[in-house]
């Protein structure tokens, strides 16, 4: 959110993880008295969504896979809100940037941007939409079998989780980074889903699913 709160700088920061990061980390501890810290390898940003079933089939791992495949002639459908089939910056910026186009009979337009919605309308094939609007830690992707196209040409600015800390507070306890980073590491997109998945489809408390992760990974006791 870098981004919103420094509305003043180049929006193509936001687009690379490392210059956002950068740059957020040096413009919050100058004007806000905020540290940030190790971010997690994860993006959680407007994304699109493929069945499983295609992407291993048809190779489809990117939006330029994709692109690749709707320009070849394959079929896709897509299941997204209003909002995002409409808005610049979000499905006509990534039709743009990677040169493809969904015609009108390709799109299923929900009213609002429950991602929930268009997931299960791609996992259970409904109107053959195979695509579907998503962020990128979605719990309901993994359990429901999609895969998340990488942004390779870096359409949408980049939401990786971080912690951040008031600088006074740092000051007094320094090793909270060094606590908190392989906690922040290990949280990459697959395992953020995960533990989504956890919580949101399987019902479990949050506290219950994060201490299980922390001890998998020996980060406690």
């Amino acid at each position: 959110n870098g981004g919103f709160f420094f509305d003043d700088t180049d929006p193509t920061v936001w687009k690379n993880a490392k210059s956002g990061y950068e740059t957020v980390k040096a413009l919050d501890l100058e004007r806000n008295g905020l540290v940030w810290l190790t971010p997690a390898p994860a993006n959680n940003t407007w994304a699109l969504a493929i069945r499983k079933d295609l992407s291993d089939s048809e190779g489809i791992k990117t939006l330029e896979d994709l692109a690749t495949y709707v320009n070849g002639g394959g079929f896709i459908k897509l299941a997204a809100s209003e909002e995002f089939l409409t808005r610049l910056d979000a499905m006509p910026a990534f039709q743009e940037a990677y040169g493809f186009e969904l015609s009108n009979d390709q799109l299923l337009a929900f009213s609002g941007g429950n991602t929930a919605q268009t997931i299960r309308a791609a996992a259970q094939n409904i109107d053959g939409v195979n695509l579907a609007m998503a962020y990128g830690t979605d719990g309901a992707l993994s359990a429901l079998r999609l895969v998340v196209l990488e942004d390779t040409k870096g359409v949408q600015p980049v939401y990786e989780p971080a912690p951040i800390v008031r600088k006074e507070v740092y000051e007094m306890y320094p090793e909270i980074e060094g606590l908190l980073k392989p906690v922040f590491e290990s949280l990459d997109l697959e395992s953020l889903q995960s533990l989504n998945a956890s919580i949101a489809i399987e019902g479990l408390d949050a506290g219950y699913v994060a201490e299980q992760f922390l001890r998998s990974k020996s980060l406690i006791d």
